[in-house]
């Protein structure tokens, strides 16, 4: 094997490792970043001063008919889970094709035009006819199938992270638990309109617009459940076969 082959073999191999390394290190889906779940704190108001000689003190006052239902920056709002999601696709595609021409030996003054045979091909055919036949056919056949199934079930508590001017609410928030050896996220943002609020404070996720629902892993028990980086890369776009 001379240099050139050697070079491009070597650089071949760099290209492959560079890919699989890309694609291990690639971050998967158990270590999804909690950006945009973060948990909002109310902005703190400093009362004024209290003045002497009144009975009302402004900023003092305790509200004993508010509204316990969310309404502003800080607030906390139960967000039960109620996601059930069916999807199913089929697509059947078929097609044929056939072709037949004729094409008859041309007669020139009476006599039909013919050509001599060198003797490699044909040592005793003289004058052959010059009449084409030609023949075609094609087909194809194709078909898919797709299903998919989704159900998440529970609930999570989120805080209110800004109120729209039309008086909306963005909502976001995370749980974690810690089950033995793993870590369980279940987070959730999106914009709740108030009337969809319920007395009790809580809100089903199907009336949350513009909803993102993560619940994710992280420890033993999902790298145990997760492939390996060399067979990411055997799985991925980036395996030419």
């Amino acid at each position: 094997m001379n240099s050139y082959f050697q070079s491009r073999l070597f650089s071949v191999m760099n290209m492959l490792l560079l890919s699989m390394l890309s694609v291990g290190c690639s971050t998967s889906p158990s270590k999804m970043a909690a950006e945009g779940f973060e948990t909002i704190r109310p902005p703190y108001i400093s009362p004024p001063p209290p003045q002497q000689g009144a009975i009302f003190q402004a900023g003092y006052g305790l509200a004993l008919y508010e509204d316990i239902r969310a309404h502003q920056v800080g607030d906390i709002l139960t967000v039960v889970l109620s996601e059930n999601t069916n999807a199913s696709k089929q697509a059947s595609t078929s097609t044929a094709k056939d072709s037949n021409i004729d094409i008859a030996n041309p007669v020139l003054f009476g006599r039909q035009l013919g050509f001599d045979l060198p003797r490699p091909f044909s040592s005793n055919l003289k004058g052959s006819s010059l009449a084409t036949t030609v023949d075609n056919s094609s087909s194809f056949d194709g078909e898919g199938d797709s299903a998919q199934s989704n159900s998440l079930t529970g609930s999570v508590t989120v805080t209110v992270a800004e109120v729209l001017p039309n008086g909306n609410l963005i909502v976001q928030g995370q749980k974690h638990m810690t089950i033995n050896q793993g870590d369980e996220f279940v987070r959730f943002s999106g914009i709740v309109r108030p009337s969809d609020i319920n007395p009790d404070n809580t809100v089903l996720s199907t009336k949350v617009a513009n909803a993102r629902i993560a619940y994710v892993g992280e420890g033993m028990v999902a790298d145990a459940n997760s492939q390996g980086w060399l067979g990411r890369f055997f799985n991925s776009k980036w395996w030419p076969f």
